[in-house]
């Protein structure tokens, strides 16, 4: 069997995990509670980004004077609510994926995650819905592991050379935000975004993509259909 992918790169947290947008309204909390003031559009630029430095960024942005000492204790109090959050609502995989991810890997197309998360918020998560590398998935990277995180390609190209993949536009990057389509771009592969997420379709329409869908266990079928 061929396929003109061999790589499906997914983002997690509103991609592969419906977590109720917690992530979003602890960060846009925990900044807004710091002084920072910024509008909606500010604060979208943020999502799918690494979080220390998307809470760097807010406070930037929102005339807040953010030395190191104040970003560390503000993405500190970031980490320790979203873990209270995930605790006590705990977030679940959306519906299909894990199929998604087996049908994939059953066609000899790796699957990694990518994230903004750090190692030990990915691990909560991984123990909430059971996941584990190789069972669930073949690789998983998270920002705070490589140079730039998104829109910089770099999740992208670390799970590419983990796994021995080297046609870019053999690699298809999925996610819910600007940030996780700019990054397939810049990475030359193929972005598609998802509508599970925080942006709406006219916000994902507006950046570079190959297509929308409702959601990221639909990847199964757009593979399939261009199966050469």
């Amino acid at each position: 069997m061929t396929t003109w992918a061999k790589l499906v790169a997914f983002d997690m947290a509103g991609t592969t995990i419906d977590e109720g947008d917690l992530v979003y309204a602890v960060l846009r909390r925990v900044t807004e509670d710091a002084g920072a003031q910024y509008d909606d559009a500010t604060f979208v630029e943020q999502m799918g980004t690494e979080k220390h430095g998307a809470v760097s960024a807010l406070l930037d942005a929102g005339g807040v004077d953010a030395g190191p000492q104040l970003v560390d204790e503000v993405h500190a109090r970031f980490v320790n609510e979203l873990t209270a959050a995930y605790q006590a609502h705990p977030p679940r995989a959306f519906a299909g994926i894990e199929d998604a991810f087996a049908a994939l890997r059953a066609d000899g197309i790796k699957v990694a995650l990518t994230t903004g998360f750090d190692r030990p918020t990915v691990d909560l998560l991984f123990t909430a819905l059971g996941w584990s590398v190789p069972t669930t998935v073949d690789f998983v990277v998270c920002a705070t592991e490589v140079a730039g995180g998104r829109p910089a390609p770099d999740m992208i190209l670390a799970a590419m050379a983990a796994l021995d993949v080297t046609e870019h536009a053999a690699v298809i990057a999925v996610g819910d935000t600007p940030a996780d389509l700019w990054a397939a771009h810049h990475a030359g592969a193929v972005g598609v975004g998802v509508l599970t997420g925080a942006a709406d379709r006219d916000t994902l329409a507006a950046q570079p993509h190959h297509a929308l869908l409702g959601s990221a266990a639909e990847i199964v079928e757009l593979v399939r259909t261009r199966r050469g």
